[in-house]
C-alpha cells in the first residue's frame, strides 16, 4: 500500500477505504473537518506531521507505514526502528529471554512481524527435529516451517484444523497491516496441502475451547494449547511487531513427555 513516490493524501485515502471508513467517520474519529480531510487527501492542503499522526492513529496503521507515510509527506519518520542486540532494546532482550527461559520444559518462540524466527528456548528442537535443512537455514519463516511437507506438517495430527488456524491468523494480519510480504507468504502457505497424517485422538472438551496442536512425536501424540504475548505500548518499529509464541501441555501425556525429554 504505501510504495515509494505516492503523495501523502493518496497514502491516507487508501488505509482509509481499508477501514471501511468515509471521510465523515473519521474526521469526526479524529477530530478534523471533513472538508479539510478531503483536502488532504486530494493533495490541495498539506498535511502536519501532527495531523499524519493523529489520522494514522485512527486508521490503526502499523508503526512502520506511519513512519512511511511521515516520509511521504515530507517528514522525519516519528518512531526508531532499532536491531533487537542494539543497547537500547536491552530491557527488551532481558524480557523476553526471562520468558523463553522461564518456560522451560514447554516450548516458547520469539518471532517477529513476518514471522521470521529470532529466538527460541531448546523445546523448540521437539518442533524442529525432522524439519528439511532449507526449511532451517536463517531467515527461518516460523509459519513456512509449521505447514510446508518438508517441516512440521507430516507429524501434525489435525492439520488441517491447525493450518486453518494460522491462515486464518496470518489473513487477519494482512488486512491490519497491509503488509506485502504477509500478502506473499499468505499466498504461499494457501497453496499448501493441508491432509494431515494419521488419526489423532478426540478431545471433545478441549476441541470445543479452542483448536490445539495435536502432534506426533515417536508413537505418541502430544496435544498443546498456545498463547502470543506482545509487548504493551511499543515505540519501536522492531519492539511493535515482536511476538513471544508459547506452547503449553494440553495434557498429562504432554507433560510427562516434555520433561522427559528436557532430561534426556
Amino acid at each position: 500500500m504505501t510504495r515509494a513516490g505516492r503523495p501523502v493524501g493518496e497514502l491516507l485515502r487508501d488505509w482509509r477505504r481499508t477501514r471501511g471508513l468515509s471521510q465523515l467517520d473519521l474526521s469526526i474519529e479524529a477530530g478534523v473537518s471533513a472538508r479539510h480531510l478531503s483536502f488532504v487527501e486530494t493533495g490541495r492542503s498539506r498535511p502536519s506531521p501532527d495531523l499524519i499522526l493523529r489520522l494514522a492513529e485512527h486508521l490503526g496503521m502499523p508503526l512502520a507505514e506511519r513512519n512511511t507515510i511521515l516520509l511521504a509527506g515530507g517528514y522525519a519518520p516519528a518512531y526508531p526502528s532499532h536491531e533487537l542486540s542494539d543497547p537500547e532494546l536491552a530491557p527488551v532482550r532481558a524480557a523476553v529471554r526471562q520468558i523463553l527461559d522461564g518456560h522451560r520444559p514447554y516450548p516458547a518462540l520469539l518471532v517477529d512481524r513476518h514471522w521470521h524466527l529470532v529466538d527460541a528456548n531448546p523445546a523448540v528442537g521437539l518442533f524442529t527435529a525432522d524439519a528439511q535443512p532449507h526449511l532451517l537455514t536463517p531467515p527461518v519463516n516460523v509459519l513456512r516451517l509449521s505447514l510446508h511437507p518438508d517441516g512440521m506438517a507430516p507429524r501434525i495430527l489435525n492439520l488441517p484444523e491447525w493450518r486453518s488456524h494460522l491462515l486464518n491468523r496470518l489473513r487477519q494480519q494482512v488486512d491490519a497491516t497491509a503488509d506485502p510480504i504477509l500478502s506473499d507468504l499468505y499466498e504461499e502457505l494457501s497453496g499448501y496441502p493441508g491432509a494431515g497424517t494419521g488419526t489423532a485422538s478426540v478431545n471433545d472438551t478441549l476441541s470445543r475451547v479452542l483448536v490445539p496442536l495435536r502432534y506426533r512425536h515417536d508413537d505418541r501424540e502430544l496435544a498443546f494449547v498456545s498463547t502470543t504475548t506482545l509487548f504493551g505500548t511499543p515505540l519501536d518499529v522492531t519492539v511493535s511487531g515482536l511476538a513471544v509464541e508459547a506452547f503449553f501441555p494440553a495434557d498429562p501425556v504432554t507433560t510427562e513427555a516434555l520433561h522427559a525429554l528436557a532430561q534426556s
